[in-house]
C-alpha cells in the first residue's frame, strides 16, 4: 500500500524533522552582584536545578579591575557539597578553616570538599589588587551523594600541569575533573562526572561523551551548532538524555562541557548549604550563627552573616 501526502502535510513533516533538536533546554544566565563584582549564574535554574551532580555554576567575569578593586569574598560556610574553582585569567587567594592557603591560577583546579562543614574566603593578594588586573573563570558546586554528605572536609589543589591535556584534529582538550574521552583527572570525586575545557578551531567537530545520562556545555566565546540548533556565546544548552551530540564550531570557540550521573535523591539548596535533608540545612544555619564552623587562620576578623531571607 502506498501512502499519499498532500504538499502541506509534507511541509509540516519536514518542519517537524528540522525542529527536532538534541537540546532539551537552553539556560540564559542571570546576573548577580556579589558586592561590586558581577557574576552570571547558570545553575541552579528554575527549570533545571542540576546537571548530573552539578548544582551551581557561576561565570566570574570577564572583568577588568582598577587598582584597589577586585575579588573580596569574606569567610562563609558550606555543607554537603564540593566547590571547584577554575580560572581562565587572573588569580584568587583561598583560605579555609582547615588552614589551607592557596593561590588559584589559570588552568589549575581547587577542589574543596565541604562535607559536614567548612568555611572559606576568596580574596586577592595585595600585590595583585594594588594594580589594574583582569579576572575570568568558573565556580561550580558539586552535590555530594548521600553517603558522603557528612564526610570530613578536605581541600585539594591540582596544578595546571598535572591535569590531562591533549589535541585531536586541531581541537585542544583539558580535563578539569572526572573521566571523559578516554582520560581521567587526578581530582578526587564522589560520583560519576566529567568536566572538560575545549578550544575548537572554526570548522572542527567534537562528539560529546554519550555514557553519561546528563550533559551540558557553557560556551565561553565563539559560535557553535549542535544538530540543527545554533548556540550563542554565554548560554548553557542542556542536552536530551541518550541523544548523540556532535558540536560544530562555526567560528573559533572556547567552551566547557560537563555533566554526569544524577544523584538518587533530590537536593535542597539554601544560600551556601546543600543537603538531602531540610533539617540538616536548618542545623547548618544555627551552627553558622553560633560560630561552630571554626575560624580561618589569617582571615578570622570578618565574616558574611546568615541572610535574613
Amino acid at each position: 500500500m502506498r501512502l499519499k501526502f498532500s504538499l502541506s502535510t509534507c511541509r509540516f513533516i519536514d518542519a517537524m524533522v528540522r525542529d527536532m533538536s538534541v537540546i532539551d533546554l537552553t539556560i540564559v544566565p542571570r546576573e548577580r552582584d556579589l558586592g561590586g563584582f558581577t557574576v552570571r549564574r547558570l545553575l541552579p535554574y528554575a527549570k533545571r536545578r542540576m546537571v548530573g551532580p552539578f548544582i551551581f555554576l557561576d561565570q566570574m567575569g570577564p572583568a577588568d579591575f582598577a587598582a584597589g578593586e577586585g575579588i573580596d569574598v569574606r569567610p562563609h560556610p558550606h555543607i554537603g557539597l564540593a566547590t571547584l574553582t577554575y580560572l581562565f585569567e587572573g588569580e584568587i587567594l583561598h583560605r579555609d578553616t582547615l588552614g589551607s592557603l592557596q593561590t588559584i591560577t589559570p588552568g589549575a583546579v581547587n577542589w574543596m570538599t565541604a562535607g559536614r562543614g567548612i568555611a572559606h574566603s576568596e580574596r586577592m593578594r595585595e600585590e595583585i589588587k594594588s594594580q589594574p588586573h583582569a579576572m575570568h573563570g568558573l565556580q561550580s558546586w558539586i552535590a555530594l551523594p548521600k553517603e558522603a554528605e557528612e564526610t570530613a572536609p578536605e581541600f585539594f589543589h591540582h596544578a595546571a600541569n598535572v591535569l590531562p591535556e591533549w589535541e585531536q584534529s586541531g581541537v585542544q582538550y583539558k580535563l578539569i575533573a572526572g573521566e571523559a574521552f578516554g582520560h581521567a583527572a587526578p581530582v578526587k570525586i564522589y560520583s560519576p562526572l566529567f568536566y572538560v575545557e575545549i578550544k575548537m578551531p572554526a570548522g572542527s567537530v567534537v562528539k560529546l561523551p554519550d555514557h553519561y545520562r546528563e550533559r551540558a556545555l557553557f560556551l565561553v566565546r565563539g559560535q557553535l551548532r549542535a544538530g540543527d540548533t545554533d548556540i550563542a556565546a554565554g548560554s548553557m544548552p542542556v542536552f536530551a538524555e541518550g541523544e548523540r551530540v556532535v558540536l560544530e564550531a562555526r567560528s573559533d570557540a572556547h567552551l566547557v562541557v560537563l555533566g554526569g550521573e544524577p544523584l538518587s535523591e533530590p537536593r535542597f539548596i539554601w544560600w551556601n548549604f546543600v543537603s538531602s535533608s531540610q533539617e540538616r540545612i536548618e542545623q547548618a544555619k544555627a551552627d553558622w550563627e553560633a560560630g561552630r564552623f571554626g575560624r580561618i587562620p589569617g582571615d578570622a576578623v570578618e565574616f558574611i552573616p546568615l541572610p535574613e531571607a
